[in-house]
């Protein structure tokens, strides 16, 4: 089984998490942000990843140091669990519809660090949750998953359901990406011999 286990400790954060990404959609999450914590039920469950996260953070100032924290170590996690990236199928995207919104996220292992970021959420907050930080936590994942993700915007005015969209889609591409590919299970899906 391709797993992680990340601890991450600073004087804004301490994290513990344990993730699968050959599990069945099982979580067991506690980020101390409401939003956050359904955001990433979304994730676990539409992507079949399993995921244990605990975070105590400074949320008497804001939600920003858990957000990005939680980014950085879950792309941690990815990266650690994904190893020498032999056999993946390396690429994955989706168009998914919530409602009225219609999101696009596409998805390459690369080995490098890009975010394609084209969302326009109307509004600033949504409940208490600061909906700029939603670009933080994918930078946050992208550069320590080392992956390219691109994620866009094609219909939507309901800030719930374009951000709640994009992780629901983001899952849906990143499970085809880290599917393992069976008449190249033993190959580095690049002609460079890694990633």
């Amino acid at each position: 089984m391709r797993t992680a286990e990340i601890i991450r400790n600073t004087t804004e954060t301490q994290i513990e998490l344990t993730l699968n990404i050959d599990g069945t959609g099982q979580y067991d999450i506690d980020t101390g942000c409401g939003f956050l914590n359904h955001m990433l039920e979304l994730f676990t469950r539409h992507g079949s990843f399993d995921l244990k996260l605990k975070c105590t953070g400074d949320t008497y100032v804001d939600d920003h140091h858990t957000v990005e924290d939680i980014g950085i170590a879950l792309g941690q996690a990815f990266s650690q669990a994904l190893g020498d990236k032999k056999g993946i199928t390396r690429y994955g995207q989706m168009i998914l519809p919530m409602d009225e919104s219609l999101i696009l996220t596409a998805v390459d292992i690369s080995g490098r660090g890009y975010l394609g970021y084209d969302l326009q959420i109307p509004t600033e907050k949504v409940g208490t949750f600061d909906t700029e930080l939603v670009e933080e936590f994918w930078l946050g994942f992208i550069r320590n998953a080392s992956m390219t993700i691109h994620i866009k915007q094609l219909a939507g005015s309901n800030s719930h359901h374009i951000i709640e969209g994009a992780f629901k889609s983001a899952a849906r591409s990143l499970k085809a990406a880290v599917a393992v590919d069976a008449a190249h299970r033993d190959e580095v899906p690049s002609t460079k011999g890694l990633l």
